[in-house]
């Protein structure tokens, strides 16, 4: 079990002041790892939680629509917690309109924080690890939507598939400096992003028929597969998107 122990790591969890990264950030802190919360509103509820685990904590506010200060954010965090082992880009947002009406600030809001920060970052970050000669591990939420095409959600489903290929894209290339990068593929949970979903009746029934499981995931069931990707037991996995669903595809 000291494989998946992650004390004396740090790990940057992006849009963790609620549901997914809140739940993997805590996660996280229960293996052992100090935190850096990063996002542009202020997490406190997840700090909270982190602090009963007896890990350190540190807040980075920032607007992740922007990639201009990628590199700062790294550094902060290092400079903060001593040092940065693990990136979780969490981060995203949707919007949903017809495809036929969809507006190009609809498509770019998107695009920008789910695909393109989350690319930048993860460079950043990479760079931050070969230089200082230190393995890591960068760990990208995916979607349904990376193998799916959604309905009324172009940009999200764009970038998400998007996030499936850059997962696989940075893996081959950053393999040989001892950086695995992987994704977590969540199915359908009961965030604020789905409140719309679990709101219409139609739409709720429809989902939940098909995942074997019967239910909406919570964001602790993320747990087990955070951990794994983020620890030594995961050293010799590249490129994978591991879908945590309850079962929708495989119905």
């Amino acid at each position: 079990m000291n494989m998946f122990d992650l004390s004396g790591k740090t790990a940057l969890v992006t849009g963790a002041n609620t549901g997914l990264g809140q739940g993997m950030a805590v996660a996280l802190a229960q293996a052992g790892a100090d935190i850096a919360l990063i996002g542009r509103s202020d997490p406190a509820q997840t700090r909270e939680l982190i602090a009963k685990e007896g890990v350190k904590t540190h807040t980075i506010l920032t607007d992740l629509g922007s990639a201009d200060n990628v590199a700062e954010i790294v550094a902060e965090a290092d400079e903060a917690l001593g040092r940065a082992d693990i990136l979780v880009n969490n981060a995203g947002i949707i919007k949903r309109n017809e495809a036929i009406n969809f507006t190009p600030d609809e498509w770019d809001s998107v695009m920008n924080v789910n695909l393109r920060t989350l690319f930048f970052l993860s460079q950043a970050f990479a760079r931050h690890l070969v230089e200082k000669e230190m393995p890591g591990k960068i760990i990208n939420i995916a979607s349904m939507l990376t193998f799916q095409g959604g309905i009324r959600v172009p940009s999200y489903t764009a970038s998400k598939s998007g996030v499936g290929g850059l997962t696989k894209a940075m893996a081959n290339e950053w393999a040989a400096h001892d950086i695995n990068v992987n994704a977590i593929a969540p199915g359908y949970f009961a965030t604020n992003n789905t409140a719309a979903l679990q709101a219409d009746e139609k739409r709720n029934s429809e989902i939940l028929g098909r995942i074997p499981s019967g239910r909406w995931g919570k964001p602790s069931d993320l747990s087990g597969a955070v951990v794994f990707l983020a620890s030594r037991a995961s050293d010799y996995a590249q490129g994978v998107v591991l879908p945590v669903d309850g079962g929708w595809q495989a119905r």
